[in-house]
């Protein structure tokens, strides 16, 4: 009976806490929809993503050298594009992503950092971006040949 007394307290205090929390910077739920409702199909109103390059050679590397490369991409779409997510297939490969919503007929651009270290030979990585298009989600990649010094 004694742990009840501290037990439902603290339980209710992390409710209470947990209520309210509203991050600043969130996008609004308009912009995120379902082409597939009751209402039936409504694709050509999606955002998409179009990619001037969805794979890039780094050609040779030289074991622990850094590289970075930029896939530009635009929204050809009709309603605004946002990216939720990108990750990658491994921990030597970093994206940056526009954190924004991106307007129809406007572009953006994803960097990606590749570090070679601890890695030899053929590296194919996989970079997925996860949006409000549909399919959801896209896969653009990077190769490298990573010799030794």
């Amino acid at each position: 009976m004694k742990k009840l007394v501290f037990i439902v307290p603290g339980i209710l205090l992390i409710l209470l806490s947990a209520c309210g929390n509203e991050r600043k910077g969130n996008l609004s739920t308009d912009v995120v929809t379902n082409p597939h409702s009751a209402s039936g199909t409504q694709e050509n109103n999606l955002p998409v993503i179009e990619f001037e390059k969805d794979i890039h050679d780094f050609g040779k590397l030289i074991a622990g050298e850094k590289a970075v490369y930029t896939f530009k991409f635009k929204n050809t779409g009709n309603s605004d594009l946002v990216i939720s997510q990108v990750k990658s297939s491994c921990g030597c490969t970093v994206p940056r992503y526009p954190k924004e919503a991106i307007e129809p007929g406007e572009g953006g651009v994803i960097k990606v950092t590749f570090d070679s270290s601890g890695r030899k030979g053929k590296q194919n990585k996989g970079i997925t971006i996860v949006s409000n298009c549909q399919p959801n989600s896209t896969i653009i990649r990077i190769k490298a040949q990573v010799i030794s010094p």
